[in-house]
Order: C-alpha cells, then structure tokens, then sequence
C-alpha cells in the first residue's frame, strides 16, 4: 500500500555527478586573486541578515539577496515566486496560508495555531501567523533570505531559515515611481511611490500602495463563478526623522485587504475508495465524475462544489525603529504592533453534495514585539547583544457545519443537522530571548564567531472541541532553550571566504486553537555547514558553495487522523544534507549569467504513523523523504542588455527553473506528489536613456505547466480525498512604468 515514486538508481548518480562537478567549478582556485572591482564586473549587494551591515560576499553563511531590479510584476512578484530566485527554497499556499520550506524544513500542520519553521520579518519585525505574510510585497529595497537555522539572532520559529523584507526608506530628495500593468486573466496591477523631505535632511516622508486584481484561475463548474481570482490593495506610508547625526528615527504604517475567491480548494480524485463513494449516497457529482460522464479529462485548476471559495482578510501594522550610533557602537529598537484577520470557506469534500463538507476558518491574530539590538566594531573585536519581547493573541475558530452526516450512520440524513464540528478558543502566547555574539580576529586572515541565545516561550489556550460531544481545550506550558553559534571564517583574500559553523535551532512547542490535540513540544536542530565564496580578480566569475548536515529531533509533523481530526505529533528524528552552488558570471559587457543547482537528502530517521491506506495501521517510515524536500533542483538564468543608441536600452532576460520530485506527506504515496517539472520564465523591457520610463513585457510559466504546490488528504468522513492548491498557470503581460 505504501508506494513510493523513486528515480532509477542510474539517474540519481548522474545528478549528482553534474552538481558536484559544478561545485569543484567553482572552487577552482585561480578565482581567488586580490583586486580592485573593476566597473563591468560583478556588484556585490550590502545586506542586513546578520543584523549588521555586511557584503554579501563577506558573509559567512548561506545568504541570498533579491534586489530591487529582480522585483516586480514580471519577476518576484510575491512571496512564491521567491522560490524561483533561492537554492533549497519552496513556496506553496495551504489555502491562504504560507507554507515556506528551506532545506525540506517548513509548516507541515493544517491547523490553526501552527507555526512555520523559517522566520518571516519585515524591516526586522518578526510576522508570527502564515497567513499574513503574503501581503506586503511592494515597494521594497530587497528581500533577504537565510538558509539553515538561525537561533542565535532570531530565536523561535527559525529552525531552518529567515526571509527579512526590506520597504524603501524616505528619501532627500523627492522621488517616486508609477507602474501598470496589464495582462492574461485580465489582470490589473497598479503600484505607486512618491517621497522626499519634509523639512531638508531632517524630516522626509514616502507614501507607497498597489493594488492587484484579475480574473480567476478557473471556475466552479457547478456554479460558474470564478476561483484563483484576486482583488486585493495595499497602502503603507513612512516618515522619517533625523533629529542629529548620530540619531534616526523611522516609523511606518500599513494596511491591508483582500476580498475574493483566492485559495481555493482543489479537487485532485480518490485514495482509499472509488470516486464519488461518499457523495454518491446523496445524489453528489465531482469534478471527476462530471469529467468521465462528458468524456472528457478533469480541468483541475477549476472546482465542482455546491460551496463557493470564499477568502477575506485585512490588517494593519506599525512600526517604530529607532537608530543611534554613538562612536563605534550602532544601537537599534524595533518596536511593532500587527493586527490580522482572514476568514476562508472551502468544500472538503469536493463535490456538489450538500453535506458536511463546508470549512469555515477564522483567524484573528494581535502582535506585539519589542528588540534591542547593539552593535560594536573594532579593528580585531565586533560584538552584538540583543534581547527580545513578543507577545500575540491568537483567537482562532474551524467550523464544519454536519449537514447530512446522519447517512453514514443508517439514519436520516438530517439528523445531525445543526450540529457542528468546532474547533473554537484562543491561545496567548509569550516570548522572551536574549542573546550575544562576538568575533575575534585571530589573524588578519582568521576570524572567530560564537554567541548564544537564551529563549523562553510560553503558551496558554482558552476554548473548546465539539465533535458529536464538546470537550475543554484549556491548556498551558512554557520552554527554555538554548541555541548557541560558532564559526570559524578565513579570509583567504579579497575575492575568497572559507567558513565553517556549527548552530543550534529552537521551534517553540505549539498549542492549537479548540484543539483536542496534546501540547506539542518544541522541535530542535543541530546545523554543521561549511562553504566558499570566492570571485575572480576581474569580478567577471563569482561562485559560492555550502555543504551542510542537521539534524532534528522532535520534528512536528501535522496530519488529519483515524477520526478525522487534524493531529500533529513529534516525529522521533530526521536528517537533512546537502550541496548548494551558486554562480555567477558576467563574461562580456551587459551579459550577467546565473546558475544554481542543489542536492537535498532530507529523511526520516525514526517515525511511527496511522497510514490513511492501511487503515491507519501504524508503519515504519524510517527513510521516507520529509515534505516538501525535492531532491534536486536547478536555476539557470541570464540577463542581457542592448543599447539602442541615445533612445536607451533593452534587457533581455529568461530564466528555466527545474524542481525535482516532491512528496506531500510524510508516507510517500503517489496520491500526494507532484512530479518533476520545469517552469521558463522571460521578458524584454526598453528602458528611456535618462531612466524616467520603462516598457516591460514579459511571461511566466512560459510551458503552461500544472504544478501542485500542496496537497492534504483530508478526513477519513470524506474517504480520505485529495485537495490542495496549485500554482500560477500561465501568465503574460506588459508593465509601464514611470520615475521620478
């Protein structure tokens, strides 16, 4: 019953063989040489992951850096289409949640309360809940993503990575762009900026918004009305004070809405009984046995169900940062209020039969975070202390009205109607860290790194479960951890950095919303790495290379149970390795080449669970592949300008982007993974010769291919269906834009 899809063992040593082979490429050592950058060579980007200001070459851990020029409608558009930029990075919503995976570690639970394993920011302020992290990609300076656990500068919920965006700042002068954008799905995007000083250097404000709308996706069959749809706007503003020299200060607002048919539930066929078993008892059709009747093959970007997708959701936020840099030292407060709400209905039964299928999700989430961070530089001695307050109410409810249950069970089948299936409460959770790090030069070359971060969290659930007889939730519990950091960097010259470290991450315990569930402990990790990052003299090649190993204990693993209850539990251990190379070159004047390629083992090492296929017999699924976790991927890129004379220029761009199999759960089966697939990207802008306008047309998914990004099966009451989400289809358009 348990049938997991393996590559032939002659493919895997291929692979491999092309990757390491990459890798030996780029450490190559004629590429370490001192020198000055010349101008057509490779820039290097400033970035702030390590909550100092560092090259990105100088950094001595898996970092990568989005800038602005990759940003936008036809490029990184949003959170998911990250993964087309980063090695080892995988996107893909869970009904309007944000399921981020680095390295084969992500959000694996379904219920509400959950939290994701890699750290979200905005300008330093931690986004606690999944769900409100897919809003605020505009107007930004960069995103900057750390692969492999973080716990000694972010503390919870950073077992395998961070991703930190980074919104413009108020300017001196008075500037400001307009794009528009238009394109398939008659899609609209309108994106603005416009900023400058308000009393000189002393006082400057910027106002940013977007706003985005198309046509679905698909439609509901049944009904005929869109699904995948977007309507959605943004507006966030700033200002910024400089009351002396050594002193600033930065406060931002925004505000968010979305109201659509976004995130639907797809329909993706049967497991453990034929199709339609269920429905078939009172009269119901899926978008299967609609499909088979007409002879034809399902459409599953569209849905056949008697429940509309609906998706709402709005929040606001501010945040205070307060800079002083007082002689060799660099101190910075982070303060931030986030207020959140989503409401989603979906069909988990994905078929036009009126019965218990109708998912209600509420969530409600208010934050409040408090960071001291200081900095000290000196010739042979840098050092960081931060300490950390966070605070979130968490009130959350699932209801799933039990409309014709009473078929199941020989009886009329309204005679549970009116009841309901209710997860409803809330959970207050606290958290305190306080941290340390110093370096030491030991040489001139060689350069030792170690801190330390001690955590406290603790969390308290208020509410209720009712399923055909309500029990009390309330629980509490709270956890100590700490995650200490070493490193141990050479800098062989200029153009060449070797590094190796070892860190510790910490994922608090979790306790759902309404949930029946036990308290779920806190997962950790130990993380080894080593790497290079190394440039030729000319700055025309540039090559990085990290090898890593972690390994995890008490990883929590999320899935629907025996008795159609969303459960998630400690899996014993896992162990994830691997390569990532990255590459860059710029081999002629105009022309810049990237490639990336990675090899991923991430695998259980000891794990016990109910098979859905087996009756949910309890099997063995020591060496299965976690979640998530392709084995292999690949990027190649390249990006080409062209001068046309005084008129300007145009950029050429096209990227291929190539992810191995994934597995969805942690069983392995062929009912829940998507198969190896490869997306093409392109584009071609004009850009004015003064840079004041910009003509942009460009495609995504260029090949059309249908790609599952997250599938769950659901309650065994639904015979254990198949639904998920899918990514964008094909999408093309043009985009105007204009600076000033």
């Amino acid at each position: 019953m348990n049938q997991p899809l393996v590559r032939s063992s002659a493919t895997r040593p291929v692979l491999l063989a092309l990757l390491l082979s990459g890798a030996a490429l780029v450490a190559s050592p004629a590429m370490a040489q001192d020198a000055a950058p010349p101008t057509e060579g490779l820039t290097d980007i400033i970035v702030t992951a390590t909550r100092s200001s560092e090259s990105l070459s100088k950094v001595a851990a898996s970092v990568s850096a989005v800038s602005e020029a990759a940003l936008g409608v036809g490029g990184v558009k949003d959170v998911a289409s990250l993964a087309t930029a980063i090695p080892n990075l995988s996107v893909g919503d869970q009904f309007g949640v944000n399921r981020i995976f680095i390295r084969g570690i992500g959000l694996t639970s379904i219920d509400l309360g959950a939290d994701g394993g890699v750290a979200f920011l905005q300008d330093g302020a931690q986004i606690a809940r999944p769900a409100a992290q897919l809003s605020g990609f505009y107007d930004l300076e960069r995103v900057e993503v750390l692969r492999g656990p973080q716990g000694t500068l972010y503390g919870r919920s950073a077992t395998a990575g961070a991703i930190n965006l980074i919104t413009k700042r108020p300017t001196e002068e008075i500037d400001g762009y307009v794009r528009a954008s238009y394109g398939n799905y008659n899609a609209v995007s309108l994106e603005g900026a416009v900023g400058g000083p308000l009393a000189g250097d002393k006082l400057m404000v910027r106002v940013a918004g977007k706003y985005d709308r198309r046509d679905g996706y698909g439609i509901n069959e049944f009904t005929g009305q869109d699904i995948d749809d977007r309507n959605a706007y943004a507006v966030r503003g700033s200002i910024l004070a400089k009351p002396a020299e050594d002193l600033e200060i930065l406060i931002s607002g925004e505000y968010f809405n979305e109201d659509d048919s976004n995130y639907a539930f797809h329909y993706f066929g049967p497991t453990v009984q034929p199709e339609n078993a269920l429905g078939s008892l009172i009269g119901g059709q899926s978008l299967f046995t609609v499909a088979a009747a007409a002879g034809r093959q399902p459409n599953l970007r569209n849905i056949y169900s008697d429940q509309e997708a609906l998706n709402q959701r709005d929040g606001y936020s501010f945040t205070g940062t307060i800079a002083w840099t007082p002689g060799d030292w660099d101190i910075k407060s982070i303060t931030s209020y986030r207020n959140f709400e989503r409401f989603n209905r979906n069909d988990l039964d994905g078929s036009n039969a009126n019965m218990f299928g109708q998912n209600n999700y509420n969530e409600t989430s208010k934050t409040f975070s408090q960071e001291f961070v200081a900095t000290y530089r000196s010739e042979k001695f840098d050092a960081l202390l931060g300490a950390m307050y966070f605070n979130e109410e968490l009130f959350g409810s699932v209801r799933v009205p039990l409309t014709n249950l009473g078929v199941l069970f020989g009886l009329p089948a309204n005679t549970f109607d009116g009841a309901n299936y209710l997860q409803f409460g809330t959970v207050n959770i606290d958290a305190i860290g306080v941290y340390a790090q110093g370096s030491y030069a030991l040489t001139d070359k060689l350069k030792l790194t170690a801190g330390g971060r001690f955590s406290h969290e603790k969390r308290k659930g208020v509410g209720t479960f009712d399923f055909l007889g309500g029990v009390n939730t309330d629980k509490a519990k709270g956890w100590n951890a700490f995650t200490p950091t070493v490193t141990l960097n050479y800098q062989a010259s200029d153009a060449t950095l070797v590094y190796a470290s070892v860190t510790r991450g910490f994922k608090s315990g979790v306790i759902n919303v309404g949930s029946r569930n036990d308290v779920i402990n806190p997962e950790y990790v130990w993380s080894y790495e080593v790497g290079l990052k190394t440039t030729t003299a000319d700055r025309k090649l540039q090559a990085n290379i990290a090898g890593f190993y972690m390994d995890y204990t008490d990883l929590q693993v999320g899935f629907v149970d025996a008795s159609s209850v969303v459960t998630t539990v400690n899996a014993a251990s896992a162990r994830n390795y691997g390569i990532e190379a990255e590459l860059r070159a710029k081999p002629v004047p105009g022309l810049t080449l990237e490639l990336f390629g990675t090899y991923l083992s991430a695998k259980y090492r000891q794990f016990t669970s109910g098979d859905y296929r087996q009756g949910f017999a309890q099997v063995n699924l020591a060496g299965n592949r976690l979640s998530n976790a392709p084995e292999f991927s690949f990027r190649a890129g390249a990006n080409y300008d062209i001068l046309i004379g005084s008129a300007g220029k145009l950029n050429a761009r096209a990227e291929v982007n190539w992810q191995d199999r994934v597995f969805f759960t942690e069983f392995n089966n062929a009912d829940a993974t998507q198969a190896a697939y490869a997306l093409i990207n392109a584009g071609l802008r004009f850009t004015s010769a003064d840079d004041k306008f910009t003509v942009d047309v460009w495609g995504r998914n260029l090949g059309n291919k249908l790609v599952i990004t997250n599938n769950i099966i659901t309650a065994p009451l639904f015979n254990s269906v198949r639904v998920g989400s899918l990514a964008p289809p094909r999408t093309f358009g043009v985009t105007f834009g204009a600076n000033f």
